[in-house]
């Protein structure tokens, strides 16, 4: 005797579409989708910001309730996946700003360091990752924003509320950091 299996209907994935149109609706299966969906995209970059793991996980939370209480503002004119990295960079850089890390520096003090690289000669990610991770906050948010994310002096300075300068200064600063680590790294790996 046969048996008939029920047919369950199959769980059909939403359209980027049908995710954002929920999450505006605030539909708790639209955002789980869209977590789902970007959650690792956004992670990365709450950590190259982020000290560390646990703090670029509270992060994400802060970047994602964000995205669901300002998804009715996106009006569909661009890249929705732009939108929410810039809502992610924005509300760490939010969180970071009112700590006040940063220090007015006098741009005539501050060398060039426009042809100054940091070569990581085949470094694993991790350890180059472990070492942004480890400059000072103020470092590390020019030195992301700049390197890893092409911003312009100008452009860091209206975000993060500091002075062209400034912002050259800590890149500056940060880059010296990075090589003399990496100049180590090597050294020990002869």
């Amino acid at each position: 005797m046969c048996k008939t299996i029920a047919n369950k209907p199959r769980q059909l994935h939403l359209t980027l579409n049908q995710i954002i149109q929920g999450c505006k609706k605030k539909d708790a299966k639209a955002q789980a989708e869209l977590y789902k969906r970007y959650s690792g995209v956004l992670y990365s970059i709450c950590l190259r910001y982020s000290p560390n793991k646990v703090e670029a996980e509270d992060n994400l939370q802060d970047a994602f309730i964000t995205i669901f209480n300002k998804a009715e503002q996106f009006k569909e004119k661009g890249s929705f996946e732009g939108w929410i990295k810039r809502i992610t960079v924005n509300t760490v850089l939010q969180k970071y700003r009112k700590q006040k890390v940063f220090t007015i520096t006098d741009e005539a003090q501050i060398e060039d360091t426009a042809d100054q690289q940091v070569v990581d000669n085949g470094l694993p990610l991790d350890y180059l990752l472990s070492i942004i991770q480890e400059l000072p906050q103020r470092y590390r948010l020019v030195f992301t924003m700049y390197v890893m994310d092409g911003y312009s002096h100008k452009e860091i300075g209206a975000l993060l509320e500091i002075s062209d300068g400034t912002s050259k200064s800590n890149l500056a600063r940060a880059r010296g950091i990075l090589k003399t680590k990496i100049d180590d790294y090597n050294k020990d790996s002869l």
